[in-house]
């Protein structure tokens, strides 16, 4: 099942080397979830599987039925949630047809997603980090958050997650401060991002 609007228009061009060694350039876009991705997705969920990682996705269930979560995902971003949630458009990070990560959108925040999660939320296949992908991926959501009419973004992440917490600085983003959660291990950096600088 493929959308008409499959392909959000935010490219990042960048530079790599081909096969022989001459450097050309390459489009990072951020694409809706889709169908057209699933075999490179589930290899993406395998790897997340393999680390350990804490996943609501179940590998067995989405093989069988990975038009149903698609459907999903989309209907995430109707105005019509379930108590404590609030609307969420999803996009997944592609490069040269290839399930890079994916990045979650708020439309707006509720008291939860104050304290943590905030308007955006992302993260890279373990065998695609440390690539740049992390600084791409949240740069191209912030210019679909600046679309969706937000001019300030919070973002979190763990306090030990140095490699986030990089990216989010890198991207523009200002440490307001650091807060332990009574049902949280570690503490969470709370930054913020003017999506639309003040002139």
């Amino acid at each position: 099942m493929r959308g008409a609007c499959t392909i959000c228009p935010l490219i990042l061009i960048r530079l790599k080397p081909n096969s022989q060694g001459c450097i050309i350039p390459y489009y990072e876009s951020l694409s809706r979830p889709d169908t057209v991705y699933r075999q490179s997705y589930l290899e993406a969920l395998r790897e997340f599987h393999a680390e350990l990682h804490n996943l609501e996705q179940d590998t067995v269930a989405l093989t069988h039925n990975f038009e149903g979560y698609v459907r999903h995902l989309q209907r995430q971003a109707s105005d019509e949630q379930r108590d404590g949630f609030v609307p969420e458009t999803f996009y997944w990070l592609i490069d040269d047809n290839i399930y890079i990560g994916r990045l979650s959108l708020r439309h707006h925040l509720n008291d939860r997603l104050l304290q943590f999660g905030g308007h955006i939320g992302y993260e890279i296949r373990p065998t695609k980090r440390r690539l740049g992908y992390g600084k791409a991926i949240l740069r191209l959501g912030l210019a679909q958050a600046k679309r969706q009419g937000i001019t300030r973004a919070l973002v979190t992440c763990d306090d030990d997650n140095i490699g986030s917490a990089k990216i989010i600085e890198a991207n523009g983003g200002i440490l307001e401060n650091t807060v332990l959660l009574s049902n949280r291990a570690v503490a969470t950096r709370r930054y913020w991002i003017d999506v639309v600088p003040e002139k």
